[in-house]
């Protein structure tokens, strides 16, 4: 009679192991944290998405772990905001291209030659003014962690070398959905095109538009040289990008894992600029090995001066003293 009980017990433990097995899968799925990203797992954004993985499952004991949806996967930048938003995506790596859209604050970072340089960039960006700007996101149902980078923006175009403001003149550009870019660039004479990223090499293929602007970091990784002949080093805007989690992902969230997802959003955002500095070292060389036609050494100056009638719009936009004090920022 004993065997009899201990070989029901067994059974009814088997039995309720296997009923649970669809429980303990679920519980492990739910915490793969969905992250989004433009670009390929070999560029910036797959090294800053890399690193903050791998200090969040570090941090939280392995509970948690990253899955990458590279190069749009979820569709354009505006998509993946939405998807934080709706909570069919948990984090993301997104350029300043949508961000005004939702904080029209944050298109004060976006305003051409505004930062002397990376370094000047990245002390205004992890101090005060960067964290403020940061904090903005969360009444809008997102919640902003670092600032990563991607470098600055260049210029590319298959029509004609471009030297000076007036070679801008009837170039259709694409540019990101951000108002201060679109104005730079209606200043300097071109036609600046709106387009999400994942439809910008079918419009460079096909003629829609002449040309785009990004960092070196974009048109090495997105192998832009194998559709456009020019590239000029302009360096015009400064282009940061964001670490998010989605309001609904944070709020479920412990004080201890919020503490390894802040902490490796930093840690990401180190690796992006690590990364970008290594491009931006290297990046001409491979891009004129490739064949591209590279103008260097432009004129800022003459280019800041065509843009006057944008800084006007920029100042009654985001207030002259906010210019001024990211200006003589150290």
């Amino acid at each position: 009679m004993q065997n009899v009980i201990q070989r029901r017990l067994a059974l009814s433990s088997v039995a309720m192991v296997l009923i649970a097995a669809p429980f303990v899968a679920f519980a492990q799925s739910s915490n793969q944290v969905r992250i989004g990203y433009a670009l390929p797992t070999t560029s910036h954004y797959g090294a800053g998405a890399n690193a903050w993985g791998e200090v969040v499952e570090k941090g939280s004991g392995g509970r948690y772990t990253f899955k990458h949806f590279a190069s749009s996967a979820l569709g354009g930048e505006r998509e993946m905001l939405e998807g934080l938003t709706l909570g069919s995506l948990d984090a993301a790596i997104l350029s300043t291209g949508a961000l005004s859209n939702f904080v029209p604050e944050v298109g004060v970072v976006d305003i051409p030659f505004l930062f002397s340089d990376a370094k000047h960039a990245r002390t205004v960006l992890d101090g005060p003014i960067g964290q403020d700007l940061l904090a903005k996101f969360l009444p809008k149902g997102f919640v902003a962690l670092a600032w990563g980078e991607q470098g600055f923006r260049h210029l590319t175009n298959s029509k004609r070398a471009v030297q000076k403001p007036e070679d801008f003149q009837g170039l259709k550009i694409r540019t990101m959905e951000n108002q201060t870019h679109i104005a730079a660039f209606k200043a300097l004479g071109a036609l600046p095109t709106p387009m999400a990223w994942p439809e910008v090499v079918t419009g460079l293929q096909q003629g829609t538009i002449d040309g785009q602007e990004n960092p070196l970091s974009v048109i090495v990784s997105a192998k832009l040289a194998q559709m456009q002949k020019h590239l000029t080093l302009t360096g015009h805007v400064y282009s940061p990008a964001v670490f998010f989690v989605s309001k609904q992902f944070w709020d479920g969230l412990s004080v201890s894992d919020r503490a390894a997802f802040s902490n490796g959003a930093k840690t990401g955002a180190l690796a992006m600029r690590t990364f970008v500095d290594g491009v931006e070292s290297k990046g001409v060389s491979e891009l004129r090995a490739a064949g591209m036609q590279i103008v260097t050494g432009v004129n800022n100056e003459a280019f800041q001066r065509a843009l006057a009638p944008a800084y006007q719009q920029y100042e009654k936009r985001f207030g002259k003293a906010l210019i001024d004090r990211i200006r003589e920022s150290q």
